[in-house]
């Protein structure tokens, strides 16, 4: 990998000289343009708008189609220092390299990530430090295999069983780690699927044909209790099948191994074996509760994405160990904060049985300090203090309700996925990271400026937290692509944590390597009882349609909705968000304002905020202030209606629907969405969707297929697709019925979780595998992140100031 970017770099590096030495008066002007914007850093869309400017009319099309123009449009940011300028240069999603021009003599030359970033750091005052800590994983990475081509990335599991199978299955002698794996493999002492006389694999081969033999002579239907004893006698335990048929298959799977291994059959004999029973979730912040909490601080996509993900994968943990032959009841438990203070929610009970489900539980675990328990909410920003006892108090819990370690702890964002690394690191068991959304990402250069930023956000203890779960986990998923490595022209989530620099802190030179085969991509789907299509006549909650109509059309203001739509007939432009920057439904409102067509063929309702009480949030204040403005700059009443947060997901789901019914659609206008669940949600509803071409709802939809992508940075385009959409749908009914038979296609098959579950489970059965025949746990790596948690984070984490308790009130809210 570093070889590679290397060479690359040399290669930009001369092709700019070259270019430099060919042109010298245009590229002299362009520097120089870029030196007069002083010392500071230019982002893509500002060294390729000067780009532009000088390259327009024909004449400097040498430029602009040559060598030079090629590395230009590669550019993710400058660094002016005059009379330099330093760019970074990513060719292809997780490539990247440092070059550095000088602009009096135009001499360029390339920089190494060191030197690219103390440069940078030159940006900020008083950063001369002799010393500065750097963080590097290459080192303990480099031997290790992982893929080349951007293609590649996301699909690690597949990657590794091509590389790793070939390694063990050499020769018959070599596949005996799997028997040592399997004889070892035991839930609570009891044996499954191979017992001791199983010394060998010659043992293990007589064995199975034997099965086999014996198999082939009674009924497929034949349960295994019926041929228990005689297999035990063989060596072989419970955990190949339930019935004759299935024992058959697994066994035929394994023997197909044994006699012409291939990757795809190792990874259908892995995902049979039972290995999950035991799985604990942790989502720490916000207030997690199965009803009246969406909307509250904190409180959002994530809370919906686990109660989904439980309910599908508790079904399909059943599903396995029915299919096994075991008589093992699984246990999932989400692990969250308990809230003393509830505000009247269920945040301060202890356990909470989810809906739909047997074997899954909510429990909530306090902060606590040596002064208490800690009562009230506290922003995700400010619980860094909390989380080492925190961590301790899970374990401790955990353990007793399982009576056993879990076989697998999944964390949820940063806070989520520090307990997760601390816990599984303790326990010795497999880690699983989601990250749902890596804050230094949502703000722009918070790692350059962390300073200005660090009384408020605390992103030094947070992006300390993010490099040290990345790198602790066995396995990452991630909803799409654009959350790893981003597209062409952006840069992923994951890529951003490549290189970066906290000056004054610590210089990251190597902090991940996208190319890593831990990444996956398992995207998660709606729940299909909820969001179903418009057409499923029989299935539609008619009752609700009430109180529907009421929510959209009522003409009174109160606080749960306000302005009023005169034309009932027109239909709607719909969308439904947290109200704040990034999600931009003020930038819709604004475009849709400014648009005198689109407000003719259509009305928009927006769902977001609380028109009942006064928000906390500073960012919310400031966007319903913004809100307000634009409604009454605009004159949208009479066709608007702002609608206060929804909490009752089955009426949503009715919701989507009923605008479905109206010809209407689905827009979400964010800046950047790491996934889109309600673009999923929408699209399994067969409403027409509109989404964000910035991160994951850009790969969900196939534009002009399944959806439209949108630019939000481009208002007056936006509203000019959807003016064409309604027009040409007016026309044309069956252009509306196309998009919407478009988008429940693409849902059925990439976005369910049924789908999902089925992954993770076979994906943590092939990691937890792989772990314990390889070096695949990366001890060095781990002993790397002990010292940097001890010497980093602990001391940042204890800067935080504890939050402190208001008085509680006789009925426990605050």
């Amino acid at each position: 990998m570093a070889t590679r970017s290397l060479t690359r770099v040399l290669s930009m590096t001369e092709r700019i000289g070259d270019s430099l030495g060919a042109y010298p008066e245009d590229l002299s002007t362009l520097f120089t343009k870029y030196i007069e914007h002083g010392k500071g850093m230019l982002q893509r869309h500002e060294i390729l708008a000067e780009f532009e400017a000088l390259t327009k009319g024909g004449d400097k099309d040498h430029l602009k189609n040559g060598a030079f123009g090629e590395v230009l449009m590669a550019a993710q940011e400058a660094i002016v220092l005059p009379p330099m300028v330093a760019m970074t240069v990513r060719p292809r999603p997780g490539v990247w390299g440092y070059i550095r021009v000088h602009v009096n003599d135009l001499s360029v030359e390339s920089m190494n990530v060191t030197d690219y970033l103390k440069f940078k750091e030159q940006l900020i005052d008083g950063c001369d430090s002799n010393f500065t800590l750097e963080l590097d994983f290459e080192p303990f990475n480099a031997s290790f295999p992982r893929p080349t081509l951007s293609k590649s990335i996301g699909n690690g599991v597949e990657f590794l069983n091509k590389h790793l199978s070939s390694k063990l299955f050499n020769d018959k002698d070599s596949i005996f780690p799997l028997v040592d794996f399997l004889r070892n493999h035991n839930y609570k002492g009891t044996s499954i699927m191979l017992n001791v006389k199983i010394q060998s694999v010659s043992a293990l081969e007589s064995a199975l044909r034997k099965a086999e033999e014996h198999l082939l002579s009674i009924p497929l239907d034949t349960p295994y209790s019926d041929f228990d004893a005689k297999f035990r006698d063989l060596g072989l335990e419970k955990g190949w099948g339930n019935t004759a048929k299935r024992v058959l298959e697994s066994i035929h799977l394994l023997l197909d191994l044994l006699e012409a291994p291939d990757p795809c059959t190792f990874e259908k004999f892995l995902s049979i074996i039972p290995m999950v029973f035991n799985v604990v979730i942790l989502a720490p912040h916000g207030y997690f509760a199965q009803a009246n909490v969406l909307g509250y601080p904190d409180t959002g996509g994530q809370v919906v994405y686990i109660l989904d993900q439980v309910r599908a994968l508790e079904n399909e943990m059943l599903l396995r160990i029915k299919q096994q032959g075991l008589d093992i009841v699984p246990k999932i438990l989400v692990v969250t904060r308990l809230l003393p203070d509830a505000v009247g929610t269920t945040c301060c009970e202890l356990v909470e049985p989810v809906e739909g489900t047997v074997h899954t539980n909510i429990i909530r675990i306090p902060f606590r300090t040596e002064e208490g328990i800690l009562r009230k909410w506290i922003s995700r920003f400010d619980v860094w203090p909390y989380l080492e006892t925190y961590a301790e108090d899970c374990i401790k819990e955990v353990t007793k309700q399982l009576q056993a370690k879990p076989d697998l702890i999944i964390g949820n964002y940063s806070d989520g996925n520090l307990v997760a690394s601390l816990m599984a690191h303790k326990l010795e068991v497999t880690q699983c990271t989601i990250a749902h959304a890596l804050e230094k990402t949502k703000y722009p250069n918070s790692d350059l400026y962390w300073k200005k930023l660090d009384d408020h956000y605390h992103f030094s203890c947070q992006f300390t937290a993010d490099l040290l779960a990345m790198n602790h986990a066995d396995f990452i998923i991630t909803s799409t692509y654009q959350e790893i490595a981003g597209s062409k022209n952006t840069v992923g989530q994951y890529e951003s944590h490549i290189a970066f620099t906290m000056p004054g802190l610590y210089r990251v030179v190597h902090g991940i390597n996208v190319f890593d085969p831990k990444f996956n991509i398992v995207s998660p789907g709606a729940d299909m009882d909820i969001y179903f299509p418009y057409t499923e006549k029989e299935k539609r909650l008619v009752h609700l349609h009430p109180e529907i109509e009421e929510l959209l059309y009522s003409q009174v203001d109160n606080t749960e909705h306000k302005f009023a739509l005169a034309d009932k007939t027109k239909p709607i432009i719909f969308s439904m968000a947290r109200l704040d920057r990034v999600k931009n439904l003020t930038g819709l409102v604004e475009l849709y304002g400014k648009n005198a067509r689109l407000r003719e063929l259509a009305n928009l309702v927006i769902v977001c905020g609380d028109h009942g009480k006064e928000s906390k949030d500073k960012e919310e204040q400031a966007e319903l202030k913004k809100m307000f403005s634009l409604i009454e700059e605009h004159k949208l009443n009479g066709q608007i209606r702002w609608i206060s947060a929804q909490m009752d997901r089955v009426r949503n789901g009715e919701l989507y629907r009923v605008i479905a019914d109206s010809g209407g659609v689905f827009v979400q206008p964010a800046f950047y969405g790491a996934f889109g669940l309600t673009v999923v949600e929408s699209m399994t509803c067969g409403l027409p969707t509109f989404a964000t071409v910035h991160g994951g709802p850009g790969e969900i939809i196939v534009n002009g297929v399944s959806g439209f992508h949108i630019d939000p940075y481009l208002g007056d385009k936006v509203s000019e697709i959807l003016v064409n959409f309604f027009e040409k749908s007016k026309a044309d009914p069956s252009h509306w019925k196309a998009i919407s038979q478009g988008g429940l296609k693409r849902i059925y098959e990439k976005y369910t979780w049924k789908l999902y579950s089925e992954r993770l489970l076979t994906l943590t059965t092939i990691y937890g595998f792989w772990k314990h025949v390889s070096n695949l746990e990366r001890r060095e790596t781990r002993r790397y992140l002990e010292m940097f948690y001890g010497l980093k984070y602990r001391p940042l984490a204890d800067k935080v100031p504890l939050a402190v308790d208001a008085k509680p009130t006789t009925n426990g809210s605050a």
